[in-house]
């Protein structure tokens, strides 16, 4: 049985701080495997999607994808990072994206987009600010690490 998801309020999009375009941020304080906001767009065959050419797209098999570029889809927003704060959650036909930790107020949403778009159109440029361009984490960058 499918939960009904609803959108977290307090969603803001604005230029992203990373000088990646637009980016999504919270208002308010999300908790830690709260449902964030659906990834909602357009289901398409995959042979339908790569002939479109836009960069929007999100595999929900490897059939089918959600064509995100239309504006009223929100969650196009959030930025790749590969030190993410929420992550994807495909159920069927719906992408729902989760924070998989405690995100403060003002702080922008991520995730990492996978092996495969990292690797094809980020490497050698993300902008996340945790990494050295190339997917591979700075020393000096913060991470939380837990004690054994």
């Amino acid at each position: 049985m499918s939960k009904k998801k609803i959108m977290k309020e307090g969603l803001v999009v604005k230029r992203a701080q990373a000088g990646a375009g637009f980016g999504l941020y919270t208002t308010d304080a999300i908790k830690k495997r709260d449902f964030v906001i659906e990834y909602k767009g357009e289901i398409v065959p995959t042979a339908t999607a790569n002939e479109r050419g836009t960069k929007y797209l999100f595999d929900i098999s490897t059939r089918r994808v959600i064509d995100g570029s239309p504006r009223y889809n929100t969650a196009r927003y959030i930025n790749h990072s590969c030190r993410e704060n929420c992550e994807s959650e495909i159920d069927g036909s719906h992408v729902y994206i989760y924070a998989i930790k405690n995100i403060k107020e003002g702080e922008e949403l991520t995730y990492d987009y996978g092996k495969e778009y990292f690797d094809e159109y980020i490497k050698g440029h993300c902008k996340c600010g945790h990494c050295d361009g190339s997917g591979k984490v700075k020393k000096n960058s913060k991470k939380k690490t837990k004690k054994k």
